[in-house]
């Protein structure tokens, strides 16, 4: 069991921690030194080594405190409605909101995706999931069909997938395609209904391709 830190001590790895998220929006992570972070906060980077064991440990730390998810699950705690569909509404925008909001956030996932191939994310997995399943549980209770064979987590894999995809797009497209704001609420009616006017086709089963063999 690590020894408790002192306040002295705390305020020294947020310090750290501070600096090392500005070093790394800058540079990336390989760009980055240890000698760089030292610099930043002020300290010799033996004084770094007394606190982190090296630049990955105090990269982890960072990314667990400053990730876009934590920027979003509270946002998405208080999404408020009385249905399925109000209650989606509500949550695309607080997560649309929240991404907007911190940018930085975005970058540093990147730099995590790109530079380690998301070997970090699954660290923040016993912190995330359970802030998603009580969300997905409100939505359970509320008003509306859900479709049954469709497991919670999936449905909150795809809904989170959905929206970030709105964000990204809105980012990369910025410049040809003008903003709408009720663009949000198609893709979160995409994402409850579907993009056909009508059920499957007659002889499809629902979930299947109509050009797929039938037994």
């Amino acid at each position: 069991m690590s020894p408790r830190l002192t306040p002295k001590g705390e305020n020294a790895r947020q310090q750290i921690l501070e600096a090392a998220y500005r070093v790394f929006l800058e540079k990336g992570y390989h760009a980055a030194s240890m000698r760089d972070i030292a610099g930043r906060c002020g300290m010799t980077t033996g004084g770094l080594y007394a606190h982190y064991a090296g630049k990955e440990e105090i990269f982890t730390a960072v990314l667990a405190a400053n990730n876009p998810f934590m920027r979003v699950l509270p946002a998405l705690q208080e999404a408020d409605g009385e249905t399925v569909e109000a209650i989606l509404h509500d949550a695309a925008r607080r997560m649309v909101t929240a991404l907007g909001a911190d940018r930085e956030a975005l970058n540093l996932m990147f730099i995590e995706i790109v530079e380690f191939q998301c070997a970090h994310l699954s660290d923040l997995f016993p912190v995330v999931f359970p802030q998603i399943l009580h969300l997905l549980g409100r939505v359970a209770g509320l008003q509306g069909d859900l479709r049954p064979e469709i497991p919670l987590p999936v449905l909150g894999r795809s809904f989170f997938g959905l929206i970030f995809s709105y964000f990204m797009t809105n980012i990369v497209l910025s410049d040809r395609l003008p903003f709408d704001p009720e663009t949000l609420d198609q893709f979160v009616d995409i994402y409850l209904y579907g993009i056909l006017a009508s059920g499957p086709a007659e002889g499809v089963p629902d979930g299947s391709h109509p050009n797929e063999a039938q037994p």
